[in-house]
């Protein structure tokens, strides 16, 4: 895995911030109807519990538990059963000698404010305590033109409950297209970077970095990766949760 590719205080947002512009606001991140913020929590699914990864035989060792909480970019949006960014993550860090398992906790159509609804249950619904929570959410308060304090509220609340029960988390940023304005943007895009600071957690930037604009590696939408595009993020996302996972 290249740890090179992951430097958080070097990357550049330039070359990308185009091909958000361009692609991100033409399609929800989601393709299907948002998950209500108001949902009884007694109506949202538990995280998926399968055996993903089953490609790559689990290493000796005690097991790693890993929460992916997030919305179709991690949910695996029109891909087949094995090709979600959990499963993509669990693979490579069974390859790598790690005893992970990484459960798939992915929702299309959610916001912040929809993954906030129902983080606790996640939580309380895995069969222990997760040694690591890989979050990532927003794509959908862009869409939508949310408020960026309520996204960043609603950030901050997740990982207020991470820290009062003692999880580290590794981020998955967003960014807002220009078109939106260059206040909004600023604003918007900070948000990660700022909560990575304070709450000491690992920061991928942009988690479609490398993968939107390519066509080879994105569904016909140009807003969901495919199985290749997930293998990119992954590829990149994997060295963070491996690092955080030997930190503990």
């Amino acid at each position: 895995m290249n740890g090179d590719a992951l430097k958080p205080k070097t990357y550049r947002y330039a070359g990308v911030v185009p091909l958000v512009q361009s692609a991100l606001l033409l399609a929800g991140c989601d393709g299907a109807a948002p998950a209500a913020p108001n949902e009884s929590v007694a109506a949202v699914p538990p995280p998926t519990l399968t055996n993903i990864g089953e490609g790559a035989p689990a290493p000796q060792g005690d097991e790693r538990l890993v929460l992916a909480f997030g919305d179709s970019l991690y949910a695996g949006y029109r891909l087949n059963r094995g090709e979600s960014l959990a499963d993509a993550v669990q693979t490579r860090l069974r390859q790598a000698g790690v005893n992970a398992r990484v459960v798939n906790a992915g929702v299309s159509g959610d916001t912040t404010a929809a993954g906030r609804h129902r983080f606790v249950f996640s939580l309380d619904n895995l069969p222990r305590k997760p040694d690591l929570v890989l979050l990532g959410l927003g794509g959908n308060d862009v869409l939508r033109q949310l408020p960026v304090a309520e996204t960043r509220a609603n950030m901050t609340a997740m990982l207020e409950e991470l820290k009062r029960r003692g999880i580290p988390a590794v981020l998955t940023g967003m960014m807002a297209p220009p078109n939106l304005g260059p206040e909004y943007a600023v604003a918007f895009n900070a948000i990660w970077p700022e909560l990575s600071e304070r709450y000491h957690a690992p920061l991928y930037p942009f988690i479609l970095d490398g993968v939107i604009g390519n066509t080879a590696l994105m569904l016909p939408d140009r807003v969901h990766p495919n199985a290749r595009g997930v293998e990119r993020i992954a590829d990149r996302v994997t060295p963070l949760v491996e690092k955080a996972l030997s930190a503990k």
